[in-house]
């Protein structure tokens, strides 16, 4: 399997301390993406076995909370890969995360990944077929579906939306993403995060066209200020 990078002491993905594992491969062409390098697959290749003595010797960081976390790039084009490797990763009491668009296919493997991890990061990216088609050149059916799974199953999870200034920075947006997502006991949080600029160098070197080169990072009172409205917007569902 192609591994773009890993990061072996991550602790903003997921509970605890965490080994990231950065797959390659995308379905989505968002236009805020700070990655947008591992759109392809394109790394270093490893085997399950191999990637799993990396991720063992970290074992004695994780704690109790701890784990792997498997992001991208979408991790579930790689969802076989990642049912292979967690057959060694549950020999050794390690569990792992999945941060994901979640615009895959719901296949037998797929669900098998979903169903085995601890728990779930979902990028709910817009509140509509529209603004997702304009943004990531998808509809959120597939990311509908795939949520709709989490809730029938009641895997935890977390969700996660990037504000990007001009776009979906304002209350109104934020309303309208609780419109769209109906939150169940499931979820135990939902995170936003700042648009930033820190990945624009990446375009320029792979020569590909930046569609917000001109747009400034958000600003991070305003991120703030709407995460506090998002949180008291659900402060009765979510516990």
């Amino acid at each position: 399997m192609i591994i773009h990078s890993v990061e072996s002491l991550a602790a903003l993905d997921g509970d605890g301390i965490r080994y990231a594992v950065y797959l390659t491969g995308c379905p989505l062409r968002c236009v805020y993406c700070h990655n947008p390098d591992t759109w392809i697959r394109a790394g270093k290749d490893f085997s399950a076995e191999e990637l799993f003595k990396k991720i063992k010797r970290y074992k004695p960081y994780f704690g109790e909370n701890g784990g792997v976390t498997f992001s991208g790039g979408e991790p579930l084009l790689s969802a076989d890969f990642i049912n292979e490797i967690n057959e060694h990763l549950v020999k050794e009491n390690i569990n792992y995360v999945l941060d994901t668009s979640g615009c895959v296919d719901l296949t037998d493997s797929v669900k098998k990944a979903i169903d085995n991890s601890s728990s779930v990061i979902l990028d709910i990216k817009f509140y509509n077929d529209e603004t997702y088609l304009k943004y990531t050149g998808k509809d959120m059916s597939k990311t509908m579906r795939f949520y709709n799974y989490l809730v029938e199953t009641n895997k935890s999870c977390w969700l996660r939306t990037v504000i990007v200034p001009g776009i979906n920075d304002t209350k109104e947006d934020i309303d309208k993403y609780c419109e769209a997502i109906k939150l169940s006991s499931n979820v135990k949080k939902w995170e936003l995060l700042a648009f930033h600029d820190m990945g624009f160098f990446k375009y320029e070197k792979l020569n590909i066209t930046n569609p917000l080169k001109n747009t400034s990072p958000l600003d991070e009172e305003k991120l703030k200020i709407l995460q506090d409205y998002l949180n008291k917007s659900i402060n009765n569902i979510i516990e």
